[in-house]
């Protein structure tokens, strides 16, 4: 037990990467065109998203696999699930998740530069 810890303290937890690989295999076992609206959805939000919390990532991954499983299951159209913006969707879809983003460690040193100029810290 005491190497499973010492490996997740390095790693990440191994559930997680677990639930990540699962959903990820889900994604993957789609039919198209959801297979390939799905890894497009998936690449974009590695870029846009951020996410740097990997119970967030895993949390969003799993509710696109259940997204598109249910819209193969039914026929949905691909259009009528995302609408006529696909980019406003998956912004739209990927701030309903909390979590840390890269972006946020920058902000707060951008903040915090501005603040050491204003007092006059040039640190």
């Amino acid at each position: 037990m005491m190497a499973a810890k010492w490996i997740e303290a390095l790693t990440g937890p191994l559930e997680q990467k677990k639930q990540y690989r699962q959903a990820k295999a889900r994604l993957d076992a789609l039919p198209e065109p959801y297979l390939s609206v799905a890894g497009a959805f998936t690449r974009y939000f590695m870029y846009y998203g951020g996410v740097t919390d990997g119970d967030t990532i895993v949390q969003m991954l799993g509710d696109l696999a259940d997204l598109w499983e249910r819209a193969a299951v039914d026929g949905t159209p691909v259009r009528e699930i995302v609408g006529a913006d696909p980019v406003e969707f998956a912004e739209s879809f990927a701030q309903a998740y909390g979590g840390k983003r890269w972006i946020d460690k920058e902000r707060d040193r951008l903040a915090k530069a501005v603040d050491d100029a204003d007092r006059g810290d040039p640190r």
